[in-house]
């Protein structure tokens, strides 16, 4: 099989691995060289750099879809165009060039979860499993026929970050059972029920603010689903701004009123409407990431009499 490749970040490396050591990858498009890092250095893309260690064409067009773009693409007489998170929408005329279609990695579920982050609203919403489909790319965000899907179940200790490394690594496996099943003729296409779809929205920075007027297990859900951005944050009523970076629900301080940072003798906690949550890492603004213990040792070589019991501000949620 004749394979271009269409990805950008990490989540894509393991599908575009794989395609290598397996089949002929003609060329690779990804996202342009970025500034990356507090140095602001560009950077290639995680895809570009193992395309270039493979000695693979790369090219990083603004705009994929341009006539002179299609005209390149039609040139390689490409089998597949496989799209892994690649970061442009492909118009009619990109996807018409291969002779067996495009196909796209998704990481979910679908119908459920279409759109930027899948992922994260797999978490935040308390799922119980998530997983990759593969998919044939329509002009409809996330739209087109699905392929093949192979699903995992959420452990109650993943992140957002976790999750990625399991998905990527399932997507990268799947891609290649897809596209030979459609050579052979085994793999079917299967529309998505329409009646089913749910959109996971893009994160934005607004959402960092913790919402702790509802029970810890929620709490619980935008820490894993939030880290590493835009994070989760709490501020106290004397303007002590604090990221929460890992913890879980807790059984502890069952009857103190919601909205405060406890010390306790088990650990720093944080009081919700239903239940509390321990804090194990945390960030005070300005400062880098530390375990609790140490935060709360900090706190006394600064003067600050402990137990600590901070009042949080209310939640704008």
């Amino acid at each position: 099989m004749r394979i271009v490749f269409m990805g950008t970040p990490d989540f894509s490396v393991s599908a575009l691995k794989n395609l290598i050591q397996n089949e002929t990858v003609v060329a690779v498009y990804t996202q342009p060289d970025k500034p990356v890092g507090r140095g602001l250095q560009v950077q290639p893309s995680p895809v570009k750099k193992v395309a270039l260690e493979h000695s693979i064409p790369v090219f990083t067009p603004e705009k994929i879809s341009t006539d002179e773009e299609v005209e390149r693409l039609k040139s390689f007489q490409a089998d597949f165009f496989v799209v892994v998170a690649y970061g442009q929408i492909l118009k009619p005329a990109v996807i018409a060039v291969p002779n067996l279609g495009c196909i796209n990695i998704h990481s979910s579920l679908l119908p459920r979860w279409r759109g930027a982050a899948p992922i994260h609203w797999a978490l935040l919403s308390g799922d119980a499993e998530t997983g990759v489909t593969t998919m044939m790319i329509a002009p409809k965000l996330d739209a087109g026929d699905m392929l093949l899907q192979e699903k995992i179940k959420i452990q109650a200790e993943d992140t957002s970050s976790t999750l990625l490394i399991k998905l990527a690594d399932l997507g990268g496996n799947l891609i290649l059972t897809t596209l030979r099943g459609i050579v052979s003729g085994t793999v079917k296409r299967v529309q998505q029920d329409e009646s089913k779809v749910t959109y996971a929205k893009k994160l934005t920075k607004e959402m960092e603010e913790l919402d702790w007027s509802g029970s810890a297990t929620s709490v619980d859900l935008q820490v894993r689903a939030l880290n590493p951005w835009p994070g989760t944050r709490i501020e106290s009523t004397i303007g002590m701004k604090i990221k929460i970076k890992s913890g879980k629900p807790s059984l502890e301080l069952r009857t103190a009123k919601a909205g405060q940072l406890i010390s306790h003798p088990n650990g720093l906690f944080l009081t919700c409407a239903q239940g509390c949550y321990w804090i194990s890492e945390l960030q005070e603004e300005g400062k880098k990431p530390v375990s609790s213990a140490d935060f709360l040792n900090g706190l006394k070589g600064r003067g600050v009499t402990l137990p600590l019991d901070l009042v949080l501000k209310a939640s704008k949620t």
